[in-house]
């Protein structure tokens, strides 16, 4: 079922002060998302990526075009309820406490006091707050700790869509971690995930589908599968006791020897050139220790 359907969305800035021009920041983008999907939203600085956000969570309104969002256009303030929304840098009321911020969420949702101490201690226990803080001022917060707030705030409400623009900004290794699994845990509870990251290897772990804007335009939309189509994937052999430029001498076929501190790391295009690089491997008293197929990475597919 799709959940998220844009179409033909559009947004134009005015900039300049005395010769003012317009500077397209959004082109023509269309593009679904099916309901219980962790969906990857990628671009460039500048490619529109924060814009379209902003344009869904209605705070900037679009040039032309229109989206939906749960079967309901996104002018209907009632669909709000149903989704969270964790901006890429977030503000929040300096000198609340961790607790009275989460409360006061809950009271703009409508929850009644004890619905609201309940869904305050579960989001902040889930975001793996420590405990002493939530009784601290969110100005004595750090960005990383902040970060934690903001993504409480965004499933206070148990939405059925989360959007998150930039989730891991400011965290540790540690705290990148536990967000890729509190993503992954709110997907494998039903709800949908709509993710902006630069972190693309955060992306090609937890992403069912991705979209890449390039330039305020749709790029390419799909599978990772789909965008590797046509991609070659290469053959790497690691081998170790062998050296470099008598195992070159050997080879009868293309391949490519670089060295490394654990051996030598042979590429080559095909499956069937194994067996080759296996007979020069011998022939200069190598030893084999892996052949691995090579998979391009979602960064190196992004550029």
């Amino acid at each position: 079922m799709t959940i998220i359907e844009i179409q033909n969305l559009t947004k134009d800035y005015e900039v300049g002060f005395a010769r003012k021009r317009k500077v397209r920041a959004l082109d023509g983008l269309s593009l679904t998302v099916e309901a219980g999907h962790i969906f990857g939203f990628l671009g460039a600085n500048g490619a529109g990526k924060t814009t379209t956000l902003k344009l869904l969570m209605r705070l900037i309104f679009p040039t032309a075009g229109t989206a939906r969002i749960l079967d309901r256009d996104i002018s209907n303030v009632s669909m709000h309820a149903r989704i969270g929304y964790l901006p890429e840098n977030p503000y929040f009321y300096d000198y609340l406490t961790a607790r009275e911020f989460i409360d006061y969420c809950g009271q703009l949702f409508g929850f009644d006091k004890s619905t609201r101490e309940r869904r305050t201690e579960e989001v902040l226990t889930r975001v793996n707050l420590d405990r002493k803080s939530w009784d601290r001022q969110l100005r004595k917060f750090s960005k990383g700790m902040l970060q934690r707030v903001g993504m409480a705030q965004a499933v206070v409400n148990d939405p059925e869509i989360v959007f998150l623009d930039e989730p891991m900004s400011g965290l540790d290794p540690v705290g990148r971690r536990e967000f890729r699994d509190l993503i992954a845990s709110l997907n494998s509870e039903g709800k949908t995930v709509f993710m902006c990251s630069h972190i693309l290897s955060d992306i090609e772990v937890l992403c069912d589908s991705i979209a890449i804007l390039k330039g305020g335009k749709l790029a390419h939309a799909g599978t990772l599968e789909e965008l590797r189509v046509g991609q070659a994937n290469a053959i790497e052999i690691i081998a170790s006791g062998a050296d470099a430029d008598r195992l070159k001498s050997q080879l009868k076929i293309p391949a490519e020897v670089t060295t490394t501190p654990s051996g030598l790391r042979i590429a080559v295009a095909d499956e069937k050139d194994v067996d080759a690089v296996i007979a020069a491997l011998r022939s200069v008293d190598g030893k084999l220790v892996a052949v691995n197929p090579v998979k391009q990475s979602l960064e190196e597919l992004f550029l």
